[in-house]
């Protein structure tokens, strides 16, 4: 592995590129405002050089997410397509509601509950359930996955396979740290259970973001994850753009190469360039 080129914003990379897959969560906003810098150079670079498909681990569909952009104030034509996690765990119930109604037990807050809205798909208890299905933490400002422990347990002992609609283990919501579904997720693994994932780092959804940039040959992933928008650019093959100041906080300092290529290696990852926020 190499140390990242630490570049001061896009216009350093954009020239080799004619499409981006980039993350929202910590690069486009924080869950409270977004951040105009990151929204103006997408947009410069749909101008002037290609699409830009924001991919997510969020697990909800993609007009929530938009919707969400529009109370944020994430202008719409910085991008032109979203692909979200969630879509692609609802496409899972959806094939399974094809073949008779499915019985879910569901794990997460009731904002997220429309992913199977409009599914043969009937809420139940534990004891009643065929699958479940982790959108996250029921309450996320104030809940920590152990609060789950005997829940999964319960779930194990039945040996429900758990569908995780976003790997995602913690996110920032302004200055707060929020967890994902992903902790719980790892954590029902840890008992020995199945866990059917959706979202980044795994590759069927780059394939889902490849053909929504017209499956365009030079793609530049951005994200501030490294165990998921990084390794996942990784496996999909695809140059990367580490953006620092997001999830891993004080894990960059000192922000410089050496330090970087330590930190990637900690988690077997490499990332082309590093920036401190996408700007242009």
């Amino acid at each position: 592995m190499s140390a990242p080129r630490l570049v001061s914003g896009l216009a350093e990379l954009a020239p080799d590129y004619d499409a981006l897959i980039c993350d929202i969560w910590g690069v486009v906003h924080d869950g409270r405002a977004h951040h105009p810098e990151a929204a103006a150079a997408l947009k410069r670079f749909r101008a002037s050089h290609g699409p830009v498909v924001l991919l997510t681990n969020a697990p909800r569909t993609a007009g929530s997410v938009a919707d969400q952009f529009r109370s944020l104030g994430v202008p719409q034509d910085c991008y032109d397509a979203i692909i979200t996690s969630g879509e692609a765990a609802r496409a899972d119930l959806a094939a399974r509601a094809a073949k008779g109604p499915v019985a879910l037990y569901y794990i997460g807050p009731e904002r997220d509950s429309a992913v199977f809205d409009g599914l043969a798909v009937e809420r139940v208890g534990i004891e009643e359930a065929e699958v479940a299905l982790c959108t996250g933490l029921v309450d996320d400002l104030s809940e920590v996955p152990a609060q789950y422990s005997a829940i999964l347990e319960r779930m194990r002992a039945r040996s429900l396979v758990m569908i995780c609609a976003n790997p995602d283990l913690k996110v920032h919501r302004g200055a707060q740290l929020c967890w994902c579904a992903g902790a719980l997720a790892r954590d029902y693994e840890a008992l020995g259970a199945e866990v059917v994932y959706y979202g980044k780092p795994r590759l069927p959804v780059y394939d889902v973001a490849r053909a929504a940039t017209g499956h365009a040959k030079r793609i530049l992933a951005i994200g501030d994850g490294l165990v998921t928008d990084i390794r996942g650019a990784n496996a999909a093959g695809l140059d990367a753009l580490f953006i620092a100041d997001g999830i891993h906080g004080e894990e960059v300092e000192p922000y410089n190469a050496a330090h970087l290529e330590r930190l990637f290696a900690s988690e077997n990852v490499s990332a082309l360039a590093a920036a401190r926020a996408l700007r242009w």
